[in-house]
């Protein structure tokens, strides 16, 4: 089912016993945080703070907290269900076809069988019930996640921008800290669309329109944080996971569209020539990220429907909720990992390698070299680029049994032949290169050796019970009385 806004997503968890009210008094300084952590950390409802000190708007978090909330969010009973259909509409359903990775998402954004869910404007929209005369963040109950944080966050995002050169949209998801009433840090990354388009227009000294929407539609939040390759616009992605048109509606102050439904809307701008520090920040790695000076963002107005939900996020040491968003883009990007390179069975992004520390992959191993191939494959697709470490095992190996991956891996590597060395870009948060976003990696080869690999000696069968023996104990089991 496609969820028309977030109220009918928090309605939906209501009806569920997913979503627990909290009515006790709670401040946004720390204290939502720690009970937020404890909650995902547990598998935990949704939680929506009803009475929040100082404030009237309410705060919806943990939205997305175990898997089959993020499944159920995103309309599907599975995450892989997300990878089959997008392997459908880019027509890799049948293994790969002819044509490159890049036409494949070209024709995924022109096929006429999506036109009905491409986005569409439209008038009156609920986003803009309400129009602030004095623009002003004061009445929102913008959360301080951590101690040595260096403000207030605004963490749950859809950032919203046009290309100054070319007028292509980008949505993404971009943390802003609270300065004061009128102004925010605008975090953007060097390797996001956004920066892209903070560059351009730095490079034309002119200001870059920017609209933040907050609290629009399960899918459509889920797509900001998706990293789509370029010219893949992120409001057809959001209607073709909903398999409904995403409603768009046009800002009052600046040249953008936003979710019709969103709860509230910032309009304003980011001003090529002013930049301002920003953080520290208790980041998705489980440590503070530091501060740095950032783009700045001004507010010009704000928009909201009557009596709206403040939705947040807290990322911090996993598991945390941004890892079950992850989980989502892991599934859903498979089919696309295997066109390009076929002999991947399955992926995995452990929590505690928060993303882009740690890739495991299974494969199909059929020549010497070929994990290598794989992991230089690895590191020249898309995001995946900034991947730090790559771990490679065989195809009948459980990519999401750590245990299992670990096994393999002490097991079967030999340090001087398995360990591939490289150098490349390195995501931003990464802190442990001398050189900020670039540095090291490291893949590793725990597949099975054998003399085409230069390995001599016989490879141990793996120890594994008979099946008639471990069907006999099956049949007994209920008389066993263990």
């Amino acid at each position: 089912m496609a969820f028309r806004d977030l109220r009918d997503y928090l309605a939906f968890l209501s009806r569920r016993g997913e979503l627990k009210r909290v009515r006790l008094p709670v401040s946004r300084e720390l204290e939502i945080t720690e009970i937020a952590d404890r909650v995902v950390k547990r598998g935990g409802p949704a939680l929506l703070f009803e009475n929040v000190e100082g404030f009237s708007v309410p705060v919806a978090i943990n939205l997305f907290g175990s898997e089959a909330r993020t499944a159920a969010a995103l309309g599907v009973e599975r995450l892989d269900e997300l990878g089959e259909r997008i392997a459908k509409y880019m027509g890799l359903a049948q293994g790969p076809l002819p044509g490159s990775l890049l036409d494949k998402f070209k024709v995924l954004g022109q096929l006429a069988e999506l036109a009905s869910f491409a986005p569409k404007v439209i008038d009156n929209p609920p986003c803009q019930e309400m129009v602030l005369e004095q623009p002003s963040l004061a009445s929102f109950p913008v959360l301080k996640c951590w101690p040595q944080d260096g403000g207030h966050f605004i963490t749950l995002p859809l950032v919203v921008t046009r290309d100054p050169v070319t007028g292509q949209r980008n949505v993404g998801m971009y943390r802003l800290q609270v300065f004061d009433e009128r102004t925010t840090g605008m975090h953007w990354h060097l390797h996001k669309g956004g920066a892209a388009h903070y560059r351009r227009s730095e490079a034309e000294a002119r200001r870059l329109s920017v609209a933040v929407a907050l609290g629009a539609d399960p899918a459509t939040i889920y797509a900001g944080s998706a990293p789509l390759p370029p010219g893949l616009d992120e409001f057809l992605f959001a209607g073709l996971l909903r398999r409904e048109k995403v409603e768009l509606a046009r800002c009052r102050t600046v040249d953008l569209e936003v979710p019709a439904r969103s709860e509230i809307v910032l309009e304003g701008y980011v001003d090529p020539l002013e930049r301002r520090v920003e953080g520290p920040f208790g980041d998705h790695t489980g440590y503070y990220s530091p501060a740095d000076e950032y783009p700045v963002f001004h507010l010009t107005c704000v928009t909201q429907r009557h009596e709206p939900v403040y939705p947040a996020t807290i990322v911090g040491r996993p598991v945390m909720e941004d890892y079950y968003l992850g989980k989502a883009t892991e599934r859903l990007f498979l089919p696309i990992i295997r066109f390009v390179l076929p002999e991947i069975v399955d992926i995995a992004m452990p929590a505690e390698g928060v993303f882009h520390n740690l890739v495991v992959v299974s494969i199909r191993k059929e020549y010497p070299g070929q994990p290598h191939k794989v992991m230089h494959g690895l590191w020249g697709l898309m995001l995946l680029a900034l991947s730090k470490t790559i771990v490679v095992v065989d195809a009948d190996v459980n990519v999401h049994d750590p245990s299992e991956v670990a096994w393999r891996v002490l097991n079967n590597v030999e340090p001087r032949r398995d360990l591939v060395h490289a150098e490349g870009p390195l995501d931003a948060l990464d802190h442990s290169s001398p050189q900020a976003h670039f540095g090291g990696k490291l893949g590793i080869d725990a597949t099975r050796k054998g003399p085409a690999d230069g390995h001599p000696r016989a490879w141990p069968e793996d120890i594994v019970m008979a099946p008639e023996i471990v069907a006999l104990v099956d049949r007994k089991w209920p008389e066993l009385g263990l």
